[in-house]
């Protein structure tokens, strides 16, 4: 995670795609947290957290969790993974995967200023 940044309220984005999504919700009004939770995915036996996952926001009014990803497919890949076992474990959660494209075109079609590829 970057250091904290007063013009986003102090929140340290780890990635400008996620600085970019935060102001497209604030400008449509929807309330966002940043990485508020982090799911245990696995435990060694003496409880020992193994495996976590922390999504990028939550939208309180839609309880729903959205991790953005605009990286390499290796990381991708080990992203799916980790969405995929968070369903398992926790089936009431709602977590939305924005893959590149999509996190992207999502961004220049709603966001004020233009985006980087």
């Amino acid at each position: 995670m970057q250091p904290a940044d007063p013009a986003t309220g102090g929140v340290g984005f780890a990635h400008a795609s996620e600085r970019a999504f935060s102001e497209l919700l604030d400008f449509y009004g929807v309330s966002w947290q940043y990485e508020p939770t982090t799911f245990v995915l696995e435990r060694d036996p003496s409880g020992r957290v193994l495996e976590a996952f922390t999504p990028d926001f939550y939208l309180p009014a839609y309880d729903m969790y959205v991790e953005l990803t605009t990286l390499k497919q290796k990381l991708v890949t080990r992203k799916n993974r980790k969405v995929r076992k968070l369903r398992t474990r926790y089936p009431d959660v709602r977590v939305k995967m924005l893959h590149r494209r999509a996190t992207l075109g999502l961004l220049a079609k709603y966001s004020q200023e233009p985006v980087a590829a």
